[in-house]
């Protein structure tokens, strides 16, 4: 497959984890919908790929499993996609952020939208754009820290089986069913912000983007450029979502390279730009995308295979807890 088919092919599996996230969202709220109305709605079961939204959970999950406290059965699933998303990090980049996150599919909607609008994305100084994106590795380093490291296994298991947890699934639904003014204008705000910058959120704000930039440093997958082919026209380096100077490396190792192959699609002369493995072996844009569609896709298998993946709570537990 062409390179300068890749961003269609990108932008076809965004939407599609769209809205397949979409419909999970709206089969959860008829599920919860059910049990608070005394099962007078239609019953519909429980879909527990929803968990995927309890990142927190999925730390804590992940936390306690690797403390000797085994994979929780309230959330396993949250544990299980958790862990996939960092394999994905590891071995394919942060293509999570540009290929499957919907938060950053509405962000890319956004600026896309106001470049065509105004004919550009606003670029903050550096000396400001380097101080925000460090508040990303504050936020990742606290919940770290104040999760995976203060907290004992006793502790852990104390707030997994606690009922807040246990239906920490309901509250996120709630949030976004009973949206507060202060977090309806936030929202709007980010949304705002997100038509003149490109992707705010995900570049100063989000700490699961920062953990799995770390993480895909140590990643075998690189844009590579070759200097030979190279006419350093500058292209690349313009149509990078994350700023980076693409056209003065030899190859794209910093963590803010999101795997979307944007600058490697651009790339229209003498095919200067590749995705390499271990900076000698071509991947080309098809296999990249079957191999991110099949990890992500594979961890909920291996959840489901193993036994992590439908979570412990009976109907009879959800009307206790809902019916409060």
């Amino acid at each position: 497959m062409s390179a300068r088919y890749m961003q269609p092919l990108r932008i076809a599996v965004q939407f599609c984890f769209l809205g397949f996230m979409l419909w999970l969202g709206l089969r959860f709220y008829q599920f919860v919908a059910h049990i608070r109305s005394g099962g007078s709605t239609a019953f519909v079961t429980r879909p527990d790929g929803v968990e995927g939204f309890l990142p927190i959970s999925g730390l804590l999950g992940t936390a306690s499993w690797l403390k000797g406290g085994g994979i929780n059965g309230i959330h396993p699933a949250a544990v299980v996609i958790f862990i996939t998303i960092l394999a994905v990090a590891l071995l394919l980049r942060r293509s999570f952020c540009s290929w499957i996150c919907p938060v950053a599919t509405i962000s890319e909607c956004a600026w896309k939208s106001g470049y065509r609008a105004f004919r550009r994305n606003l670029r903050l100084p550096r000396w400001l754009d380097v101080a925000l994106r460090s508040l990303k590795y504050l936020l990742m380093a606290f919940f770290i820290y104040s999760i995976a490291i203060a907290m004992s296994l006793e502790a852990m298991n104390a707030f997994i089986q606690s009922d807040y947890h246990k239906v920490a699934d309901v509250r996120m639904l709630d949030f976004f069913l009973h949206l507060s003014p202060l977090a309806l204008g936030v929202l709007l705000f980010l949304l705002a912000i997100s038509i003149v910058l490109r992707n705010p959120f995900c570049r100063y704000l989000c700490p699961y983007g920062g953990l799995l930039g770390l993480i895909a440093l140590a990643s075998p997958l690189r844009v590579t450029r070759n200097s030979e082919r190279c006419v350093s026209c500058g292209v690349c380096s313009q149509v990078c979502p994350t700023y980076i100077d693409v056209m003065h490396k030899k190859s794209v190792a910093s963590p803010e390279c999101i795997g979307c192959w944007r600058c490697i699609s651009h790339c229209r002369f003498n095919q200067a730009l590749s995705m390499r493995a271990a900076g000698r072996f071509t991947i080309q844009g098809a296999v990249f995308a079957v191999l991110l569609v099949a990890l992500f896709w594979g961890g909920s298998a291996i959840g489901k295979w193993s036994g992590h993946w439908h979570t412990s709570l009976s109907l009879q537990e959800y009307y206790r807890l809902l019916g409060k």
